[in-house]
């Protein structure tokens, strides 16, 4: 994952000198393989490449088309072969991505981007007709932000430079905090008022005094794959997922994966198996990383993963969980928030733990530059048994016969009463007022009352979505609302240096998405049957322990960077010394202090109080902190809009104390 960087003045000016000093020095951790730039007019644009394609050790970017059009590209090119039979044009199989995307947009413009499969951000400056063109991959695995002010635009993959070196102060982002109280925020925003990200699937078009925003490209409800036999969905299915596999493969060194010893991991690790032994992989070798705890029967994965290891006839690096010291709970909540490092969003990736330590290391001595994840690939392949989706498509297309045999069956698999189950499902048709609050989630009762009138619909995010009656299938809709969060995680996820590495993800894969969006729920789901699609496929494949597990146990460090595997018993809540007098969330309107300080005495208690949302108020509050001691937020207090400074006194623990102040 190489980062870009780029500022345009539309008046011409260049930017100073000391300026790109600094941003040329906050993105060199990032990218430790070159560093390049181009300078023309008011344009300055910074390159720094993260190598881990053999193509991508030829490729100098920015890279110049014929048309003089400038672009820099971060990503991995899937459809390489494709593209260079459809172009042609002196392009050759040894060619590099960013040539295929620049000979892409020289013939097709910026239609070019529907044809762009795999991972990638890029940037494209016409000096010709004076514009700026910033577009991302349908799934947004990659990160690119951007400020548009009145006389310039800067964009970045990193956060860091757009905030640190903007010369002013941020308003936070309410939107942006609500979404990420409830779970993840949208995926367009950042926490600081006037800086945006690309969407995924969207580009966005940047002229002086003009700012558009195009998506180009989207999953068609039309689309309909029809088999008359199981075993051709199931080749068909073997067939994408395959791919998807063999695409993240596509590097000059041994590649890492994730093997937490559920389905996801172990089916990309065991096709990743298969692919190689084919010769159809690029890269060396596949290496695997878990991690257990022998002292937690119930969740702990080494008898999964290392049925995995037995097939493979390989073992592969392994983290005892129960070794590792408990931080605490109140230096999981500031640890990443008191170091020297800028900590751009409220993500804790606590990159100073026994855990983290462990991982990096292993990481840095085997020399491995790409990590493949199981994530994303729940909702896809239907790991929830719910009937509710088939159920919707048969109410929407009123084939009540079959409706009333699958509620029958259901019914008698899930031990539920008809006419609840069939209530579940048709109940999503309708607004969620009818039903008022009482299905989705409430919003803490600690948060400050005007802030929750102001966004209550982002902090009720959880909400089941209402579902459409007319026009594409209920669970085509389910299934792009599952996507749309999994993109909002996606966006959400930091770019860390240390240690530096490419994720990777085999589910997030375009064709394997369009694939399960466009077969019968039937085939995915049955009676009883979670990721019967995938369960079928995989036989002979991926151990049959794995594959009949009845319940897969949550890693949490599979499932995100802001949280890793931890044993954490009864949490040690910070006391009101720990948080002080003041609260810069109560100052900003978002926590009522004497709420939450009642709130925080009752989780001391062990009294019932949702865990997670105060983890998240608190984790909120110390970064607040941090943005406030980098001298980059502006505070509201009275509703009088000011600076941090000694006129606003925030108590700060004794542990929470920055190391040093340098950005």
């Amino acid at each position: 994952m190489s980062v870009q960087f780029g500022r345009w003045n539309f008046e011409g000016q260049a930017p100073a000198p000391d300026y790109i000093e600094k941003v040329s020095a906050t993105l060199a951790p990032y990218g430790p393989d070159s560093n390049e730039s181009y300078s023309k007019g008011g344009v300055k644009i910074l390159y720094r490449a993260f190598h881990t394609t053999k193509e991508s050790h030829r490729e100098t970017q920015p890279h110049f088309g014929p048309s003089g059009a400038v672009i820099t590209w971060d990503g991995r090119l899937d459809n390489r072969a494709e593209l260079i039979r459809e172009l042609r044009g002196g392009l050759a199989i040894s060619s590099t991505d960013v040539e295929i995307v620049a000979a892409a947009y020289e013939k097709c413009g910026a239609n070019c981007f529907v044809k762009l499969i795999g991972d990638w951000a890029l940037s494209i400056w016409n000096p010709v007709n004076g514009s700026l063109i910033l577009a991302k991959d349908p799934i947004g695995t990659r990160h690119l932000y951007y400020s548009f002010e009145n006389n310039q635009v800067t964009w970045s993959t990193i956060l860091d430079p757009l905030v640190l070196f903007a010369g002013k102060t941020f308003a936070l982002n309410e939107e942006y905090v609500a979404g990420w109280l409830s779970m993840f925020p949208a995926a367009h925003l950042t926490p600081y008022v006037g800086i945006d990200a690309v969407p995924p699937s969207s580009s966005v078009h940047l002229r002086p005094g003009k700012h558009t925003l195009r998506k180009y490209w989207d999953f068609n409800p039309e689309k309909e794959i029809r088999y008359r036999t199981d075993a051709e969905y199931e080749e068909h299915f073997r067939a994408v997922f395959g791919k998807a596999v063999q695409r993240r493969l596509r590097s000059d060194r041994p590649v890492l994966a994730h093997l937490s010893g559920g389905m996801d991991s172990a089916s990309i690790v065991c096709m990743a198996d298969t692919v190689i032994a084919r010769g159809t992989a690029e890269t060396p070798r596949l290496d695997t990383i878990s991690w257990y705890n022998d002292s937690d029967p119930a969740n702990n994965e080494r008898p999964y993963f290392t049925k995995v290891e037995e097939k493979r006839g390989r073992v592969g690096f392994h983290i005892d969980l129960s070794s590792l010291s408990d931080p605490g709970t109140l230096k999981l909540f500031t640890s990443d928030f008191e170091s020297d490092r800028f900590a751009a969003t409220p993500i804790r990736h606590i990159t100073n733990s026994a855990f983290s330590n462990q991982y990096a290391t292993f990481l840095t001595l085997e020399e491995k530059r790409v990590v493949l994840s199981g994530l994303l690939g729940d909702e896809a392949t239907g790991r929830k048994p719910t009937p509710v989706p088939e159920l919707q498509n048969l109410l929407s297309r009123a084939r009540l016969f079959t409706l009333a045999r699958q509620v029958k069956a259901w019914a008698t698999k899930m031990r539920k009463p008809r006419l609840p189950l069939l209530w579940e499902a048709a109940r999503e048709f309708f607004p969620l007022t009818i039903f008022g609050i009482a299905h989705g989630v409430r919003p803490g009762p600690w948060l400050h009352s005007d802030f929750v009138r102001r966004n209550h619909a982002t902090l009720c995010f959880r909400y089941p979505p209402r579902v459409k009656l007319f026009g594409p299938l209920p669970s085509f809709q389910n299934q792009v609302a599952a996507l749309n969060t999994e993109r909002k995680m996606l966006a959400y996820f930091d770019f860390l240096p240390e240690p530096l590495n490419e994720m990777r993800y085999p589910f997030a894969d375009r064709d394997l998405l369009e694939f399960m969006y466009a077969i019968p729920r039937e085939q995915v789901v049955r009676v009883g049957r979670r990721r019967s699609l995938m369960r079928r496929s995989l036989v002979g494949i991926v151990p049959d322990e794995v594959l009949n597990r009845s319940r897969t146990a949550l890693v949490q460090q599979d499932k995100g960077k802001e949280q890793e595997p931890k044993k954490l018993t009864s949490p040690e809540w910070p006391t009101f010394e720990d948080i002080g007098q003041q609260m810069l969330g109560s100052s900003l309107g978002i926590v009522d202090r004497d709420r939450f300080l009642e709130a925080l005495q009752n989780a001391r208690r062990n009294e019932g109080v949702s865990l997670e949302s105060m983890g998240r108020i608190l984790t909120l509050e110390f970064w607040l902190r941090h943005l406030a001691r980098q001298g980059v937020l502006t505070i509201w207090k009275s509703r009088k809009k000011q600076r941090y400074s000694s006129s606003l006194k925030v108590q700060l623990p004794a542990s929470a104390q920055p190391k040093s102040s340098a950005s």
